[in-house]
């Protein structure tokens, strides 16, 4: 390049920002990032809800002032989603303060695959007429189109703005904030703190219904597999029932939200939060394990499932140790070495092996495996070698008559898995991390989130893998539990909660330093900000009070049942 092709340029009032596609779009300095989105993307497939900007991600107010790449997040994503979901709740909250000024919704449990149940606090429980005119005026809203505005304001007004209203949740929640300055969104007049991203405004807002499940409401949402549809309302009334006997719990224990649990940590309480909530662990496992007894003549196998981080590794043997106390010998079978040499593995739609397909399994040999066992014939049990990706023979065993046989594995509640077993032989349990603290009334923490910080934990712990790497997988996880796991966890005898009112303040210091170790300029960064993000409202809690046997202990170490085996 010769100097002649260097020259003076006047300073450019304008910004330009590059897609994905190579596609460049210039204009002025300073103008939203949604004017330019609107422009590239005119009748997106999907409604775009927010953008990465220059690898962090970004409302759709933010103004461009510099020449920035940028990549568009519509509703098909899992932040797009979360920040339709977040703006939607908004959206609730606004219109049951027109509607019934003297109700305060509170968003308690989010509910499988269809959306997030919903109660009232300062009335009766609303009748399905009153919902339906909620509804309509949620709609009249999305009509109007109205802006949802973001503001910086001290951290002290808004407290006292919050405790003004009855969000006592919201108040108790800001002692513990890092900041002098808390973000705060305002829709038609309405005030109101969420710890994620807010769309623009509600025109985008449509794709929701409100079906009245007493005592309270269901928020429908849609999946982002299909952002424009909802799915069809199913009732799942043992996990509600789950849900329901928890928070009655919380209520007992007097720490219901995250702000509560941070007072327990300031004022030097959580042995006792934590031995309350162990204890609870154990007489529920202890239930489980007289119910089996109980019912021993007929039950001789127990089927233990629950998506991925349940801590049913741990479970199974608090139960298997509750069995024995009770006079029964356990037996662990692995679902694992039952897999069907890897030529044999079904594939995905990316062609990848699908070791989470119930097709994975050979499941004539495990019924066939079971069957005698449970006859009390010698078995020749098989063992897989996953290095080969061969089936091989195993121990050779004969079980004694007061045996039962424990299973563990995701595809449990299915009842294809030993369909050639009289059903009344079998006792399913199904294990997941069922209720989490909410951060406030209207801020839910997923429990997909709990799971996801457990599996990091472990997984730096024990298997060596960095948190990016974790959260890299993760996806691939999910898109496994939704397909072969929720839509059978109805099918169980019990539900075990295998969640930890405390967990949140002991997981922060053991996730934080792995979080902020995920390189920058990568989709694993953004959720690592996003988990950052949350994490800084809890108070930090030491592990040294976490007893030994601890379902907890699986995902920090130092588990005494690490090596039992039975």
């Amino acid at each position: 390049m010769a100097t002649d092709d260097i020259r003076l340029a006047e300073p450019r009032a304008t910004t330009q920002i590059t897609l994905p596609d190579g596609r460049t779009y210039e204009g002025p300095a300073g103008a939203p990032l949604k004017d330019f989105v609107a422009a590239a993307y005119p009748n997106p497939p999907a409604p775009i809800v927010a953008a990465l900007v220059n690898g962090s991600l970004h409302e759709l107010t933010a103004r461009i002032e510099r020449d920035s790449d940028v990549v568009p997040i519509d509703m098909t994503t899992s932040d797009g989603m979360r920040i339709f979901h977040r703006s939607l709740t908004f959206l609730l909250v606004v219109a049951m303060h027109e509607v019934l000024p003297e109700a305060r919704v509170l968003v308690d449990f989010s509910v499988t695959l269809g959306g997030f149940f919903c109660t009232v606090a300062g009335r009766d429980p609303l009748a399905e007429s009153e919902l339906r005119d909620v509804e309509r005026r949620m709609r009249e809203i999305v009509a109007a189109d109205e802006p949802i505005v973001r503001e910086r304001m001290p951290v002290e007004e808004a407290r006292a703005m919050f405790a003004a209203q009855g969000y006592e949740s919201k108040a108790r929640l800001f002692q513990f904030a890092e900041e002098d300055r808390v973000t705060v969104y305002s829709l038609r007049g309405v005030r109101d703190y969420f710890y994620g991203y807010m769309m623009p405004s509600t025109g985008e807002m449509s794709t929701f219904a409100l079906q009245h499940v007493p005592p309270g409401f269901v928020l429908r949402l849609p999946r982002r597999q299909d952002p424009h549809h909802l799915t069809a309302h199913r009732d799942y009334p043992k996990l509600t029932r789950v849900f329901h006997e928890y928070r009655r719990w919380l209520d007992i224990l007097g720490v219901s939200d995250v702000g509560a649990l941070n007072e327990v940590v300031e004022n030097g309480q959580q042995r006792q939060t934590i031995l309350a909530a162990e204890a609870l662990h154990e007489k529920n496992i202890s239930d489980i394990a007289d119910d089996i007894v109980r019912n021993k003549e007929r039950i001789r196998l127990v089927l233990v499932a629950g998506p991925s981080s349940s801590g049913k590794t741990t479970f199974s043997r608090r139960l298997a140790i509750q069995l024995m106390v009770n006079g029964l010998r356990p037996f662990a079978l692995g679902l694992d070495d039952y897999f069907v040499d890897r030529d044999e593995t079904p594939r995905d739609e990316k062609g990848e092996y699908d070791f989470e397909a119930l097709e994975a399994i050979n499941l004539d040999l495990l019924n066939d495996q079971l069957l005698d066992l449970l006859a009390g014939k010698s078995v020749r049990l098989a063992r897989y070698d996953f290095q080969t990706g061969r089936s091989l023979l195993g121990d050779e065993v004969r079980l004694p008559e007061d045996t039962t046989l424990i299973v563990e594995g995701i595809h449990g509640m299915n009842p294809a898995l030993v369909d050639r077993l009289p059903d009344e032989r079998v006792y399913r349990i199904y294990v997941s991390a069922l209720t989490q603290l909410n951060i406030d009334h209207h801020n839910r923490i997923p429990t997909t989130d709990t799971r996801l910080l457990r599996r990091m934990v472990r997984d730096a712990q024990y298997r060596g893998y960095s948190a990016a790497e974790t959260i890299q997988r993760w996806e691939s996880v999910r898109r496994g539990e939704e397909r072969y796991i929720f839509p059978y966890q109805e099918n169980a005898d019990v539900m075990f909660n295998s969640a930890l009112v405390y967990e949140l303040a002991v997981l922060k210091p053991f996730a934080e330093p792995l979080l902020l170790r995920v390189p920058r300029g990568t989709m694993e960064y953004v959720e690592a900000r996003r988990l950052l993000a949350f994490l800084r409202w809890v108070r930090p809690c030491t592990p040294e009070f976490v007893p030994d046997n601890s379902l907890l202990r699986e995902f920090i170490g130092g588990s005494i049942l690490r090596d039992f085996m039975f």
